[in-house]
């Protein structure tokens, strides 16, 4: 059975940051390209940021890059989101997801075998 389990999410402030992990159980890790999703409040899940199996390679939306740097560690089946200079609008549940696929740049909901159970981050101003 797969499980994706985050933590990490919270409250900051803004300008502030935080650091989300998620650790993978139950696949081949280092066979998933790893990503994160952000669901605002009323608005609907999308695509923030990937990184490849090896993790040489990576991608950022527009309105997280410079700011959000996504890693992962094979050794550990892990991924984590550091955020920085965090925004109001960075507001939302954040989600980490698995696809059984090579690195594409962005990840498509329908190509998501795994999702995690979701952590919110709350960005006050």
């Amino acid at each position: 059975q797969v499980q994706l389990v985050e933590s990490g999410g919270g409250l900051a402030q803004a300008g502030g940051s935080l650091r989300l992990s998620c650790v993978a159980s139950g696949l081949t890790f280092n066979r998933h390209t790893m990503g994160w999703f952000r669901q605002a409040p009323g608005e609907e899940r999308t695509f923030i940021t990937a990184v490849s199996w090896t993790g040489d390679k990576t991608f950022y939306v527009d309105s997280v890059k410079g700011r959000f740097t996504i890693s992962r560690d094979n050794g550990k089946n892990s991924v984590s989101l550091q955020m920085n200079s965090l925004k109001p609008e960075d507001t939302g549940v954040y989600y980490c997801a698995a696809a059984a696929l090579p690195f594409k740049w962005t990840m498509r909901s329908e190509d998501i075998g795994s999702w995690g159970q979701g952590t919110h981050v709350t960005v006050s101003s």
